[in-house]
């Protein structure tokens, strides 16, 4: 009995262990470290238990080469697999677009060289510059650009516009050529051009086209080359006039996209192979332009051929009469061959640059056909007027009723209740006088 009251108060002595390290952790010294335990399935119908499968071990937070594969990244993968065709592709349209150009630039350095001064943006030639006599200098001048260079003779506007520039010539002041290709850096746009061509006549399928423009003198090289001996500038002059050979599948929408081309009358000429047509303001004109050699040229250019158009007129309709004054060009549109092959369509482009060397000879009219001319400017200047005549009555019309009305709300703002009320009412009464008198006459 002492023995277990002894026990119960404290009496008997505890065996103490020693805790091996800090005391402070001494409830976790036993704890074991974390191992991966086998997991065994439920019995199966028949009672056998199923294989034990051990569970994917514990690995570090860092480890992503353990915690991924690359199933993980299927979507990644895709979008990057896509962005790598649309770069690829990008790459191979740009580098498509400016070797078309380059091929195009090497075909024509030649020809321009041989007619103009100065060819593409490449600067005049030191040696030039230093010369001090003006015959020695254009001798040199003409010894620099016998053979001009095809990576200055044309320039990058865009990754499908190329253009160039041809200054220093008799009779012509520059040119500027224009180069327009095919989106072919961007697939999806062009399919979408492709689409929308078949649907809308008024949208032309993506083409690799050519747009030359020549600015003839027209007797005012003084503006640009000082010095010319007195009477030189008027040899250049010629009359102005309207005139094209155009493609019958391009006629339409030349028609509808350029004024200048709309005053004209069309007809086909026995000349002229079955795939062009003519229009001009006059059968003179025809007779006078339609050479032997822009016959040939035209015939080797082939259906690549859009239209040879020489205009005094602008190519949007005429808003005023400052819009209608004379401005003397000739135009050349052609499609670029695909195989960069320009045989066929050099002698096209030569006779375009020697075309102002033609209008000065040849294109001095009759006085009856200058008054044919004249008269259907005149009337286009008359539409103008009237059209502006109309505008502006239309404007003066508004201008009263704006009046009028300020004049009505200032009276009715000054009336009190009763007044406007009976001021409203008169109002009404002479609007329906107004109406049965209109209606009176009318029957």
């Amino acid at each position: 009995m002492a023995q277990v009251l002894n026990n119960l108060f404290g009496g008997g002595k505890v065996e103490e262990k020693p805790i091996a390290g800090d005391s402070d952790f001494a409830d976790f010294a036993g704890v074991p470290d974390a191992a991966p335990e086998a997991f065994t399935a439920a019995a199966g119908a028949g009672g056998a238990a199923a294989p034990a499968v051990t569970a994917r071990p514990y690995t570090k937070w860092y480890r992503l080469d353990e915690r991924y594969t690359l199933n993980d990244f299927k979507i990644e993968g895709i979008i990057f697999g896509l962005m790598a065709v649309v770069f690829v592709v990008h790459f191979i349209g740009t580098r498509l677009n400016r070797s078309k150009a380059r091929s195009w630039a090497k075909a024509h350095a030649q020809l321009l060289a041989g007619e103009f001064a100065l060819v593409g943006f490449g600067r005049v030639p030191a040696a030039v510059a230093a010369q001090e006599d003006e015959a020695a200098a254009l001798e040199t001048l003409a010894a620099a650009t016998t053979s001009a260079n095809p990576s200055t003779l044309i320039k990058e506007n865009s990754l499908f516009e190329f253009a160039s520039y041809a200054s220093g010539r008799q009779n012509v002041a520059f040119i500027d050529t224009k180069l327009k290709l095919i989106k072919r850096f961007n697939p999806f746009m062009v399919i979408a051009e492709y689409i929308l061509s078949f649907f809308f006549e008024s949208m032309p399928a993506p083409s690799d086209t050519l747009e030359a423009t020549l600015y003839p003198f027209d007797g005012k090289e003084a503006l640009t080359v000082p010095g010319l001996p007195a009477g030189a500038a008027n040899k250049s002059t010629y009359d102005g006039f309207v005139w094209a050979i155009v493609n019958k599948d391009r006629m339409k929408g030349v028609r509808d996209d350029r004024f200048d081309v709309s005053i004209t009358f069309t007809k086909d000429h026995a000349k002229l192979p079955p795939w062009l047509t003519v229009m001009s303001e006059s059968a003179e004109i025809t007779e006078a332009l339609l050479t032997p050699e822009l016959i040939k040229a035209a015939e080797a250019a082939g259906e690549s051929l859009d239209y040879l158009i020489i205009s005094d007129q602008p190519i949007d309709k005429p808003t005023t009469l400052d819009e209608t004054a004379p401005r003397k060009r000739v135009f050349l549109k052609y499609r670029l061959p695909s195989n960069n092959n320009y045989e066929s369509l050099l002698p096209i482009f030569s006779y375009f640059v020697r075309s102002a060397d033609v209008l000065v000879q040849a294109a001095h009219l009759r006085a009856e056909v200058l008054r044919k001319i004249k008269n259907s400017r005149e009337e286009i200047a008359k539409q103008i007027k009237k059209a502006d005549a109309e505008e502006k009555a239309e404007e003066r019309a508004l201008e009263r009723e704006k009046l009028r009305k300020q004049k009505r709300d200032a009276e009715l703002n000054a009336l009190d209740a009763k007044a406007q009320k009976k001021y409203l009412e008169r109002e009404r009464e002479k609007e329906l006088r107004k109406a049965a008198k209109k209606s009176t006459m009318r029957g």
